[in-house]
């Protein structure tokens, strides 16, 4: 494998989402790094993954780029995908950019572990996943959400559609027992993060609340904490700036 300098970005999208969850990100590295931003396994057609399978997908989007170490940022489940990854994977991992992370025990709420039962958690996925994805095809309602949340309205109908699948909720179900199986034993892992590590929480997150990610700074050696006071849980949409200036920083650090 070709040694390159880490001038490659890996970007890794939550639970649900796909890719697009960073085109803001994407476009404003544009001629930055060489960036790669993949739909995480049960996202690109492939079985949904556990902690260890997305981050061996991870290996092989850099391995395929061939990139030996990258800036690696993640959003949500995908940030604890990202810790898994400098922790189990340290030379691959030039530094860390977590945002809105579910990444410790302190993430979860009573509701995700009863989403994560067997049969209940599918059906639940399925109608919160298929009720928000039918929303989004009708227009005047995915403007109001677009004019309310300054989410672009192309973003939200390929969300929609994204949401309307059935693939998409078993995923879902799928993850959320990952989350509650596997985050116990990521925490057991962080304290062996070496690479820089930068956290960014949303200051309206109603998702992964705010002493989950203050924890993390704690869990994490040397790792910094940013609030992006206005911005809830969609952080690399919502704040892509803060997220730039932090790969960035971890470009040029």
């Amino acid at each position: 494998m070709t040694s390159i300098p880490p001038s490659t970005v890996l970007l890794l999208h939550g639970q649900p989402g796909t890719r697009a969850d960073w085109d803001r990100v994407v476009a404003a590295l544009d001629g930055r790094a060489d960036v790669i931003a993949v739909d995480r396994p049960g996202y690109d057609g492939t079985p949904a993954a556990d902690l260890a399978g997305n981050a061996r997908a991870a290996l092989a989007a850099l391995d395929e780029r061939e990139a030996s170490r990258a800036v690696v940022a993640g959003h949500s489940l995908g940030a604890a995908v990202a810790a898994w990854l400098a922790a189990t994977h340290p030379d691959r991992v030039a530094a860390l950019v977590l945002a809105a992370p579910a990444a410790n025990e302190a993430a979860l709420y009573p509701l995700d572990r009863w989403l994560a039962v067997p049969v209940a958690g599918e059906l639940a996925a399925g109608i919160a996943l298929g009720g928000l994805g039918a929303a989004l095809a009708v227009g005047p309602v995915r403007r109001h959400i677009a004019g309310a949340t300054g989410l672009r309205d192309d973003y939200l109908l390929q969300a929609g559609r994204a949401a309307r699948r059935p693939a998409a909720w078993q995923t879902y179900a799928a993850e959320q027992r990952t989350l509650v199986n596997e985050l116990p034993e990521l925490e057991r892992r962080l304290g062996r993060i070496s690479a820089p590590t930068t956290i960014i929480a949303g200051g309206q997150d109603r998702v992964v609340p705010g002493h989950a990610t203050r924890r993390l700074r704690e869990q994490i050696p040397g790792a910094s904490l940013q609030i992006s006071p206005k911005t809830g849980h969609l952080v690399p949409q919502r704040d892509p700036d803060a997220v730039v200036a932090a790969i960035v920083a971890a470009l040029r650090r």
